[in-house]
Protein backbone atom coordinates (compact mmCIF):
# COMPACT_ATOMS: atom_id res chain seq x y z
CA UNK A 1 0.00 0.00 0.00
CA UNK A 2 2.02 2.94 -1.26
CA UNK A 3 1.61 6.67 -0.80
CA UNK A 4 1.15 6.99 -4.56
CA UNK A 5 -1.89 4.69 -4.50
CA UNK A 6 -3.36 6.58 -1.55
CA UNK A 7 -2.80 9.91 -3.28
CA UNK A 8 -4.39 8.64 -6.48
CA UNK A 9 -7.41 7.37 -4.60
CA UNK A 10 -7.86 10.69 -2.81
CA UNK A 11 -8.41 12.43 -6.13
CA UNK A 12 -11.46 10.21 -6.64
CA UNK A 13 -12.78 10.20 -3.06
CA UNK A 14 -15.16 13.22 -3.29
CA UNK A 15 -16.89 11.85 -6.39
CA UNK A 16 -17.13 8.36 -4.88
CA UNK A 17 -18.61 9.73 -1.66
CA UNK A 18 -21.17 11.70 -3.65
CA UNK A 19 -22.13 8.57 -5.57
CA UNK A 20 -22.38 6.40 -2.46
CA UNK A 21 -24.42 8.97 -0.53
CA UNK A 22 -26.93 9.40 -3.35
CA UNK A 23 -27.24 5.62 -3.57
CA UNK A 24 -27.58 4.95 0.16
CA UNK A 25 -29.02 8.11 1.72
CA UNK A 26 -26.57 7.60 4.57
CA UNK A 27 -23.39 9.61 4.99
CA UNK A 28 -21.93 7.16 7.51
CA UNK A 29 -22.54 4.18 5.21
CA UNK A 30 -21.21 6.17 2.27
CA UNK A 31 -17.95 6.76 4.15
CA UNK A 32 -17.70 3.06 4.99
CA UNK A 33 -18.39 2.13 1.37
CA UNK A 34 -15.70 4.46 0.06
CA UNK A 35 -13.24 3.02 2.57
CA UNK A 36 -14.09 -0.51 1.38
CA UNK A 37 -13.45 0.65 -2.18
CA UNK A 38 -10.08 2.04 -1.13
CA UNK A 39 -9.05 -1.29 0.38
CA UNK A 40 -10.00 -3.07 -2.85
CA UNK A 41 -8.19 -0.48 -4.93
CA UNK A 42 -5.02 -0.70 -2.89
CA UNK A 43 -4.99 -4.49 -3.17
CA UNK A 44 -5.93 -4.77 -6.83
CA UNK A 45 -3.69 -5.76 -9.73
CA UNK A 46 -2.80 -2.36 -11.20
CA UNK A 47 -2.30 -3.78 -14.68
CA UNK A 48 -5.98 -4.83 -14.72
CA UNK A 49 -7.24 -1.27 -14.02
CA UNK A 50 -7.17 0.69 -17.28
CA UNK A 51 -9.44 3.52 -16.13
CA UNK A 52 -9.32 3.99 -12.32
CA UNK A 53 -12.31 6.36 -12.20
CA UNK A 54 -14.57 3.89 -14.00
CA UNK A 55 -13.20 0.93 -12.03
CA UNK A 56 -13.83 2.66 -8.71
CA UNK A 57 -17.30 3.84 -9.71
CA UNK A 58 -18.21 0.26 -10.57
CA UNK A 59 -16.85 -1.04 -7.26
CA UNK A 60 -18.70 1.61 -5.23
CA UNK A 61 -21.95 1.11 -7.14
CA UNK A 62 -21.91 -2.64 -6.58
CA UNK A 63 -20.98 -2.25 -2.91
CA UNK A 64 -23.96 0.09 -2.57
CA UNK A 65 -26.28 -2.37 -4.28
CA UNK A 66 -25.26 -5.02 -1.76
CA UNK A 67 -25.85 -2.60 1.13
CA UNK A 68 -29.23 -1.50 -0.25
CA UNK A 69 -30.43 -5.08 -0.52
CA UNK A 70 -29.68 -5.76 3.15
CA UNK A 71 -30.87 -2.28 4.20
CA UNK A 72 -34.40 -2.99 2.99
CA UNK A 73 -34.83 -5.69 5.60
CA UNK A 74 -33.40 -3.46 8.34
CA UNK A 75 -35.62 -0.55 7.40
CA UNK A 76 -38.72 -2.73 7.64
CA UNK A 77 -37.88 -3.12 11.34
CA UNK A 78 -36.99 0.55 11.82
CA UNK A 79 -39.01 2.40 14.46
CA UNK A 80 -41.01 5.16 12.77
CA UNK A 81 -40.26 6.76 9.38
CA UNK A 82 -36.77 6.14 7.97
CA UNK A 83 -35.25 9.35 6.60
CA UNK A 84 -31.92 9.95 4.87
CA UNK A 85 -29.08 11.43 6.89
CA UNK A 86 -28.77 15.21 6.45
CA UNK A 87 -25.54 16.55 4.99
CA UNK A 88 -24.19 20.10 4.98
CA UNK A 89 -23.63 20.93 1.32
CA UNK A 90 -22.17 24.43 1.57
CA UNK A 91 -18.69 22.88 1.91
CA UNK A 92 -18.93 21.09 -1.45
CA UNK A 93 -18.90 17.59 0.03
CA UNK A 94 -21.47 16.40 -2.54
CA UNK A 95 -19.90 18.24 -5.45
CA UNK A 96 -21.02 21.40 -7.26
CA UNK A 97 -24.64 22.46 -6.68
CA UNK A 98 -24.77 25.42 -8.99
CA UNK A 99 -28.00 24.63 -10.81
CA UNK A 100 -31.53 23.89 -9.65
CA UNK A 101 -31.20 20.39 -11.10
CA UNK A 102 -28.01 19.69 -9.15
CA UNK A 103 -29.60 20.89 -5.93
CA UNK A 104 -32.75 18.89 -6.50
CA UNK A 105 -30.70 15.74 -7.07
CA UNK A 106 -29.42 15.79 -3.46
CA UNK A 107 -32.53 17.26 -1.81
CA UNK A 108 -34.17 15.42 1.04
CA UNK A 109 -37.30 15.18 -1.10
CA UNK A 110 -35.43 13.41 -3.89
CA UNK A 111 -33.60 11.04 -1.55
CA UNK A 112 -36.89 10.09 0.07
CA UNK A 113 -38.38 9.41 -3.38
CA UNK A 114 -35.39 7.29 -4.38
CA UNK A 115 -36.26 4.95 -1.52
CA UNK A 116 -39.26 3.87 -3.62
CA UNK A 117 -37.03 2.51 -6.38
CA UNK A 118 -35.46 -0.91 -6.51
CA UNK A 119 -31.71 -0.87 -5.82
CA UNK A 120 -30.93 -1.34 -9.52
CA UNK A 121 -33.40 1.35 -10.60
CA UNK A 122 -31.79 3.68 -8.11
CA UNK A 123 -28.31 2.93 -9.41
CA UNK A 124 -29.35 3.59 -13.00
CA UNK A 125 -31.14 6.81 -12.05
CA UNK A 126 -28.27 8.18 -9.95
CA UNK A 127 -25.59 7.36 -12.51
CA UNK A 128 -27.62 8.94 -15.29
CA UNK A 129 -29.06 11.99 -13.52
CA UNK A 130 -26.31 12.93 -11.07
CA UNK A 131 -23.21 11.79 -12.94
CA UNK A 132 -24.31 12.07 -16.59
CA UNK A 133 -23.35 8.50 -17.46
CA UNK A 134 -24.44 7.27 -20.86
CA UNK A 135 -26.58 4.16 -21.01
CA UNK A 136 -23.67 2.14 -22.36
CA UNK A 137 -21.48 3.22 -19.43
CA UNK A 138 -24.26 2.35 -16.99
CA UNK A 139 -24.68 -1.06 -18.59
CA UNK A 140 -20.94 -1.73 -18.22
CA UNK A 141 -20.99 -0.55 -14.60
CA UNK A 142 -23.92 -2.78 -13.66
CA UNK A 143 -23.14 -5.70 -16.00
CA UNK A 144 -26.55 -5.33 -17.62
CA UNK A 145 -27.77 -5.07 -21.21
CA UNK A 146 -27.97 -1.50 -22.46
CA UNK A 147 -31.62 -1.97 -23.44
CA UNK A 148 -32.41 -3.15 -19.92
CA UNK A 149 -30.72 -0.05 -18.45
CA UNK A 150 -32.80 2.21 -20.69
CA UNK A 151 -35.97 0.49 -19.52
CA UNK A 152 -34.95 0.77 -15.86
CA UNK A 153 -34.16 4.45 -16.33
CA UNK A 154 -37.53 5.21 -17.95
CA UNK A 155 -39.32 3.43 -15.13
CA UNK A 156 -37.35 5.30 -12.47
CA UNK A 157 -37.92 8.67 -14.13
CA UNK A 158 -41.65 8.00 -14.31
CA UNK A 159 -41.91 6.99 -10.66
CA UNK A 160 -39.84 9.91 -9.42
CA UNK A 161 -41.14 12.52 -11.86
CA UNK A 162 -44.81 12.08 -11.05
CA UNK A 163 -44.21 13.21 -7.49
CA UNK A 164 -41.60 15.90 -8.15
CA UNK A 165 -43.88 17.70 -10.61
CA UNK A 166 -46.12 18.76 -7.71
CA UNK A 167 -43.51 20.96 -6.09
CA UNK A 168 -41.61 24.10 -6.95
CA UNK A 169 -39.29 26.24 -4.93
CA UNK A 170 -36.45 28.49 -6.01
CA UNK A 171 -33.51 28.68 -3.57
CA UNK A 172 -34.52 32.24 -2.76
CA UNK A 173 -38.13 31.36 -1.91
CA UNK A 174 -36.98 28.32 0.03
CA UNK A 175 -34.61 30.43 2.13
CA UNK A 176 -37.29 33.08 2.72
CA UNK A 177 -39.75 30.43 3.90
CA UNK A 178 -37.28 28.74 6.23
CA UNK A 179 -36.17 32.04 7.74
CA UNK A 180 -39.82 32.98 8.36
CA UNK A 181 -40.28 29.59 10.05
CA UNK A 182 -37.07 30.20 12.03
CA UNK A 183 -38.27 33.60 13.23
CA UNK A 184 -41.66 32.24 14.28
CA UNK A 185 -40.02 29.32 16.11
CA UNK A 186 -37.55 31.60 17.91
CA UNK A 187 -40.35 33.94 18.98
CA UNK A 188 -42.74 31.17 19.98
CA UNK A 189 -45.17 32.67 17.44
CA UNK A 190 -47.56 29.75 16.98
CA UNK A 191 -49.93 31.79 14.87
CA UNK A 192 -47.06 32.68 12.56
CA UNK A 193 -46.07 29.02 12.27
CA UNK A 194 -49.60 27.99 11.38
CA UNK A 195 -49.75 30.54 8.56
CA UNK A 196 -46.67 28.98 6.98
CA UNK A 197 -48.24 25.51 6.67
CA UNK A 198 -49.98 24.30 3.52
CA UNK A 199 -53.41 22.75 4.05
CA UNK A 200 -52.09 19.30 3.10
CA UNK A 201 -48.70 19.61 4.79
CA UNK A 202 -46.99 16.38 5.86
CA UNK A 203 -44.48 16.33 8.74
CA UNK A 204 -42.23 13.27 9.15
CA UNK A 205 -39.94 12.71 12.14
CA UNK A 206 -37.12 10.17 12.28
CA UNK A 207 -36.24 9.29 15.86
CA UNK A 208 -35.36 5.66 15.16
CA UNK A 209 -36.63 4.69 18.61
CA UNK A 210 -33.67 6.55 20.14
CA UNK A 211 -35.57 9.72 21.09
CA UNK A 212 -39.21 10.75 21.28
CA UNK A 213 -40.68 11.29 17.79
CA UNK A 214 -43.94 10.71 15.95
CA UNK A 215 -44.09 7.10 14.76
CA UNK A 216 -46.10 8.01 11.64
CA UNK A 217 -46.09 11.02 9.31
CA UNK A 218 -48.47 13.74 10.52
CA UNK A 219 -50.79 14.94 7.79
CA UNK A 220 -52.78 18.15 7.45
CA UNK A 221 -52.34 21.70 8.73
CA UNK A 222 -54.43 21.25 11.90
CA UNK A 223 -52.64 18.10 13.03
CA UNK A 224 -49.18 19.42 12.21
CA UNK A 225 -49.94 22.68 14.00
CA UNK A 226 -51.10 20.83 17.12
CA UNK A 227 -47.93 18.75 17.00
CA UNK A 228 -45.73 21.85 16.71
CA UNK A 229 -47.64 23.64 19.44
CA UNK A 230 -47.22 20.66 21.77
CA UNK A 231 -43.53 20.35 20.93
CA UNK A 232 -43.02 24.05 21.58
CA UNK A 233 -44.58 23.81 25.04
CA UNK A 234 -42.99 20.50 26.02
CA UNK A 235 -39.57 20.17 24.42
CA UNK A 236 -38.27 23.49 23.18
CA UNK A 237 -37.44 25.33 26.40
CA UNK A 238 -33.78 26.35 26.16
CA UNK A 239 -33.57 25.36 22.49
CA UNK A 240 -32.28 27.78 19.87
CA UNK A 241 -32.41 27.57 16.09
CA UNK A 242 -30.07 28.37 13.22
CA UNK A 243 -30.38 28.26 9.46
CA UNK A 244 -27.92 26.04 7.59
CA UNK A 245 -27.58 24.71 4.06
CA UNK A 246 -28.57 21.05 4.15
CA UNK A 247 -28.82 18.88 1.04
CA UNK A 248 -28.68 21.88 -1.24
CA UNK A 249 -31.30 24.05 0.46
CA UNK A 250 -31.74 26.20 3.54
CA UNK A 251 -32.84 24.11 6.52
CA UNK A 252 -33.40 24.52 10.25
CA UNK A 253 -31.06 23.20 12.95
CA UNK A 254 -32.23 22.96 16.58
CA UNK A 255 -29.65 23.20 19.36
CA UNK A 256 -29.52 22.88 23.11
CA UNK A 257 -26.30 24.63 23.99
CA UNK A 258 -23.70 23.05 21.69
CA UNK A 259 -25.72 19.85 21.27
CA UNK A 260 -27.44 19.38 17.91
CA UNK A 261 -30.94 18.04 18.56
CA UNK A 262 -32.54 18.07 15.14
CA UNK A 263 -32.24 19.05 11.51
CA UNK A 264 -35.47 19.93 9.72
CA UNK A 265 -35.59 20.22 5.94
CA UNK A 266 -38.57 21.59 4.05
CA UNK A 267 -40.23 21.47 0.68
CA UNK A 268 -42.34 24.40 -0.42
CA UNK A 269 -45.37 24.81 -2.62
CA UNK A 270 -46.92 28.21 -3.32
CA UNK A 271 -44.71 29.77 -0.64
CA UNK A 272 -45.89 27.42 2.12
CA UNK A 273 -44.43 24.35 3.82
CA UNK A 274 -45.79 21.32 1.98
CA UNK A 275 -43.41 18.72 3.40
CA UNK A 276 -41.09 18.73 6.40
CA UNK A 277 -38.59 16.07 7.40
CA UNK A 278 -37.19 16.24 10.93
CA UNK A 279 -34.19 14.04 11.70
CA UNK A 280 -33.86 13.69 15.47
CA UNK A 281 -32.19 10.28 15.67
CA UNK A 282 -28.82 11.20 17.25
CA UNK A 283 -27.04 8.50 15.24
CA UNK A 284 -28.13 10.18 12.03
CA UNK A 285 -26.88 13.55 13.19
CA UNK A 286 -23.26 12.47 13.80
CA UNK A 287 -22.00 13.29 10.32
CA UNK A 288 -23.65 16.69 10.04
CA UNK A 289 -22.59 17.50 13.62
CA UNK A 290 -18.95 16.89 12.64
CA UNK A 291 -19.36 19.05 9.56
CA UNK A 292 -20.81 21.93 11.55
CA UNK A 293 -18.07 21.63 14.16
CA UNK A 294 -15.46 22.16 11.43
CA UNK A 295 -17.26 25.16 9.93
Amino acid sequence: MTAAIADEFETHRPRLFGLAYRMLGSAEEAEDTVQDAYLRFSGADRTAIEYPAAWLAKVVTNLCLTRLTSARARREQYVGPWLPEPVVTSDGVLGPLESAEQRDAVSMAMLVLLERLTPTERAVYVLREAFAYGHREIAETLDLAEANCRQLYRRAVRRVGEERARFESTPERQEELVRSFLTAARDGDLGGLEKLLAADVVWSSDGGGKVSAARRPIEGRDKVFRFLAGATRTFLTGVHFTAVEINGATALAAWEGDALLSVVTFEARDGLVARAWAVVNPDKLDFVRRQLARA
